[in-house]
Parts: C-alpha cells; sequence; structure tokens
C-alpha cells in the first residue's frame, strides 16, 4: 500500500511546475519537515498542499476546517532552519491528486491516502486552444502591467504548462483556482481560462484599473 501522503493546508492554491516558499513556524507543520529531511537519501521529499474550503487552521484544532478535494504535491527543493527551530522552504508543484482518505494516526499533522490524477496531453483541443489563450492572456498582461513585453517573451507554449502558468498568476478567486485544478484535462482547464480571461481583458478595458498589483498574484508565501 502507498504511504498516505503528508497534508500542508493552505488559504492558496498550488499548481504543478509553480514554485511556493513557505514559512513554517508552527510545530505540527516543523514535525512534518522533520520527518521529510530524515527519509533515506533518494527518497522523495514531498506533500500535499490542500487550499482550505471553509473554516481555519488553528494549532491543536480539530475537525475545525474543511479541504478542498483536489490538490498538488509540493516537492521539497531547499530547506532553511533558524535557531528557534522555524524552516524556510523552497517547493515546486508537482502531481495533482486526488484525496481518498484522511488517515488520523499518531502524526500531529494530517495525512491522505490520494489518487494521482492524469494529465492528458497531445490533446487537439489543448493544442488549438493554447495559441489563443496565449494571445489573449498577453493582452491581459499588457493591461495589468510594466513589464508586459518581457513577461510575454518567456510565456511558454506547452498547453499543459500554459495553463498552469496562466491559472496560476492570473488575477482570480480561489475558488476559480481551485476549479481549474481540478479540471480533468488541459483542454477543459484552456477553455475555462479563456473565456475567465476575456472577461476580465473586457472589465479591464472598461475601468482601466486593477484593485491588486498582479506581481502580487502569484503564489506567495504561505501563512504557515
Amino acid at each position: 500500500m502507498t504511504p498516505a501522503l503528508p497534508l500542508f493546508p493552505l488559504g492558496t492554491v498550488l499548481f504543478p511546475g509553480l514554485v511556493l516558499p513557505l514559512h513554517v513556524f508552527e510545530e505540527r507543520y516543523r514535525a512534518l519537515v522533520r520527518d521529510l529531511i530524515a527519509l533515506p537519501d533518494g527518497t522523495q521529499r514531498q506533500f500535499g498542499v490542500v487550499a482550505i474550503a471553509s473554516g481555519w487552521e488553528v494549532e491543536g484544532g480539530s475537525g475545525a476546517v474543511t479541504l478542498h478535494e483536489v490538490g498538488c504535491t509540493a516537492e521539497l527543493r531547499q530547506v532553511t532552519e533558524h535557531p528557534d527551530g522555524r524552516f524556510d522552504l523552497v517547493t515546486v508543484g508537482r502531481r495533482r491528486f486526488a484525496i481518498d482518505e484522511v488517515v488520523t494516526d499518531d502524526t500531529p499533522y494530517l495525512r491522505a491516502r490520494v489518487s494521482f490524477l492524469p494529465e492528458p496531453r497531445d490533446s487537439p483541443a489543448a493544442e488549438a486552444l493554447a495559441p489563443r489563450v496565449l494571445a489573449v492572456f498577453r493582452t491581459y498582461l499588457g493591461l495589468v502591467r510594466t513589464d508586459a513585453e518581457e513577461v510575454a517573451e518567456q510565456l511558454p507554449e506547452d498547453p499543459t504548462v500554459l495553463s498552469h502558468l496562466v491559472a496560476a498568476t492570473a488575477s482570480l478567486t480561489l475558488a476559480e483556482r481551485q476549479a481549474l485544478l481540478a479540471a480533468p484535462e488541459t483542454a477543459a482547464r484552456l477553455r475555462a481560462e479563456l473565456a475567465i480571461l476575456q472577461r476580465e481583458v473586457v472589465l479591464l478595458r472598461q475601468v482601466r484599473a486593477v484593485p491588486v498589483p498582479v506581481s502580487e498574484l502569484p503564489v506567495r508565501p504561505g501563512p504557515n
């Protein structure tokens, strides 16, 4: 049986390929990091990032938070331990998963049995949608960023990579991001993003303002 995946509930959504820095100060998540560090060399050091659907996580709380069913694994890339036991982490999103069963055992942090979700590639529909999403995303960036041309030159053409980047960096609600993460395939995600971006472009052209600087919108350090 596959070992249960440690879970790190957050108020954000992680996507494959995206960097997520974390500041870990709660003792239960310090324990999670210590357990990962203690794994034998060559073992994947990863945990699952799952967005909080409702409630608020507090140290020692139980049953106060509801999690979304789909999350993304975070691979530990860099660990900085502070003298007081806190950690600064650099992680990278890897694979989407669905929670099958939350495991309650002797670990202070949540764990779950999960099923990894496939990401079908080379879909004709995704290949057809990607250039359209890329074009409207460039227009969107031009309306919200001063360095849009520089950023646009670095945008990926791969449909799946593009779909994850748009979902993580556009100005979306958590619910919209979560729905995009849970999309069954790249084409479905791109189709939804195309509609969202077209809507946002129309609104931005009308008001010529954005309430939050886009530089603040990509994945940022979590509260833990």
